[in-house]
């Protein structure tokens, strides 16, 4: 038997080199096939890579836009969300409040970033000129180009700033100085107030560090109108917003009847407006309301009578004392039924009986709405909770001077939203502003008021005879504006000296008066709470002083004089 006995040997021996060679000789090949097999690996994930590369840049430059954002900041465009997933401002609503409250953010706070969040298809505007200015325009494309000649003259357009104002949505964490972007046509369904977040009805989560909740509110409707159907509500307008005018001003052209069921500042306006138009075009034009005249809820009863010929006058028929009982369809008109039994046959109707302010965000964030005048109760600093404030039509705050209330006016909008804007930087200022409103008859009738002017309340009118410039129209020209809040704002006499006097009281004024011009203080236990200006324009620091000051008064005449009304 042989056996083959294997040895290393010693080195350098003829053994040792054959198992040297063969050893070599396998790790080359060994070698060779991992760097084969490394080199096709390599070569395919290269080729995937510049195919990758490749279709970016054709991306890329398909799509300029993205690009040029680029160069704004340190993102690359594909990574943009086209919503941030955090800002440090968001506002809840794209009306005046909101922006407001942006400018004054931008202004405390340069480099902030701002999203606005409007369920408004449209950039920011103001609502004033939808039922007075644009109706009185001579430009046949007013519905497109929203321009609108003020009454003194000067021409502006609806929108507060141009689009090139706002900044990309998508681009807002972005810019170097920060700005304000408007997300247009979303609406916020929820809000997380412990984490911060909130939810827009496409699913869309933001999150912030401040939010404003400014959504205003929505025109009411009547529940006859509400109980009548489809049909009836394809002829309805509920005017709040552009499309609104845009669709009114359409259909006042294409009827021959129009009802406006409302006495108050909108209704009245829209009646005068439509009322020019029936000269014209031979428009019917249909004002019903349950008071005894024309803004009867704020007006004395002597006034609110003037006030109703004045818009008959203007080529309305006004039906006061009606209340609707129920609407229908009869042929192709519609037809009203009254409660005392009266029928009114009209094509198309307008209601403007009041706003709901949409506080539908109060359920998700547990914030509390009022139970007597709705909205959003807030604090002195117009704030619901540490990091939330609310402005505008929403908030129901509390006046130190006449107690909890919630305003529906232009310049409530502009001040609170502007003081929120200041407190969500830093500024912990209360609200202690009293905010005027103003209506507009046409351009030769207006008045400015005050503080808290109810018709229940009683009053004292001193009047006088007007001149050519106690008008709106002359009020502008004399202010430079036709927004005239603008001119007004936060201003207030710095004092007000009334002489003594032993006149009489001054006694209501004799039915059938001209009342060309006029104060009315509204007195609650002797004290004047509220203030209207008629045909007396840029007088309203004086009135915020007197009611700021909360003094009774033997004499009201004199103090009518410090609005200069027997001025020629």
């Amino acid at each position: 038997m042989s056996r083959q006995v294997a040895s290393s040997g010693v080195p350098g021996g003829k053994g040792d080199s054959s198992v040297f060679v063969l050893i070599v000789g396998l790790s080359t090949l060994g070698a060779g096939a991992y760097v084969y097999r490394t080199l096709r690996e390599n070569k395919e994930r290269f080729t995937s890579r510049v195919t990758t590369i490749t279709t970016r840049s054709q991306e890329n430059e398909s799509s300029p836009s993205d690009t040029d954002a680029a160069s704004q900041g340190t993102a690359a465009p594909g990574a943009r969300p086209e919503v941030p997933s955090h800002v440090p401002f968001l506002l809840i609503g794209g009306g005046t409040a909101a922006f407001a409250a942006a400018r004054s953010i931008r202004a405390r706070d340069p480099g902030a970033r701002v999203l606005i969040v409007s369920e408004d298809p449209a950039l920011p505007y103001m609502r004033p000129p939808l039922s007075k200015e644009l109706w009185f325009s001579d430009d046949p494309n007013v519905t497109e180009s929203l321009r609108f000649k003020q009454w003194n003259g000067k021409e502006r357009s609806i929108y507060f700033q141009p689009p090139s104002f706002y900044v990309p949505v998508r681009d807002l964490p972005f810019v170097e100085n920060g700005g304000v972007a408007v997300l247009c046509g979303k609406k916020v369904v929820h809000m997380d107030v412990r984490g911060n977040i909130v939810k827009l009805s496409d699913g869309t989560q933001i999150s912030y560090d401040k939010c404003l909740i400014a959504t205003g509110g929505s025109p009411r409707n009547l529940p006859a109108i509400e109980r009548a159907g489809k049909d009836v509500q394809q002829r309805l307008t509920l005017f709040r917003k552009i499309e609104d005018f845009k669709s009114l001003e359409k259909i006042s052209r294409e009827v021959k009847s129009i009802t406006i069921i409302g006495g108050g500042f909108l209704g009245s306006e829209l009646a005068c407006a439509l009322g020019r138009r029936a000269r014209t075009r031979g428009l019917e034009v249909i004002q019903l309301f349950p008071e005894n005249g024309n803004m009867g809820k704020v007006l004395p009863e002597y006034l609110s009578n003037w006030t109703t010929e004045k818009v008959r006058r203007e080529g309305v028929n006004v039906m006061p004392n009606a209340v609707v009982k129920s609407v229908s369809v009869c042929g192709n008109r519609l037809m009203i039924k009254l409660k005392d039994g009266r029928k009114v046959e009209t094509d198309h109707i307008v209601a403007a009986v009041g706003l709901e302010p949409n506080v539908e965000l109060a359920k998700s964030a547990g914030l509390e709405v009022d139970s007597d005048f709705g909205g959003f109760r807030v604090n002195a600093e117009l704030q619901a909770r540490s990091n939330i404030w609310v402005a505008g039509d929403a908030a129901c705050f509390y006046d130190i001077k006449l107690g909890r209330r919630r305003v529906e006016h232009h310049d409530h909008a502009v001040v609170s939203g502007r003081l929120a804007g200041e407190n969500m930087t830093g500024a912990a200022k209360p609200y202690w502003h009293q905010s005027m409103f103003w209506s507009d008859l046409g351009p030769n009738v207006g008045y400015e008021a005050i503080g808290l002017v109810d018709s229940s309340l009683p009053t004292v009118g001193v009047f006088a005879k007007a001149t050519a410039k106690d008008t709106p129209k002359s009020a502008t020209e004399q202010s430079g504006t036709g927004i005239r809040s603008e001119s007004e704002t936060e201003a207030e006499a710095s004092e007000v000296h009334i002489s003594p006097s032993f006149s009489p009281t001054p006694q209501v004024p004799k039915q059938g008066e001209d009342y060309g011009k006029g104060v009315i203080f509204y007195l609650r236990d002797k004290v004047v709470v509220g203030i209207v200006l008629w045909n007396i324009f840029n007088r309203m620091p004086i009135a915020r002083k007197i009611i700021k000051d909360g003094e009774e008064h033997d004499d009201l005449n004199e103090v009518a004089k410090l609005f200069n009304i027997h001025e020629d």
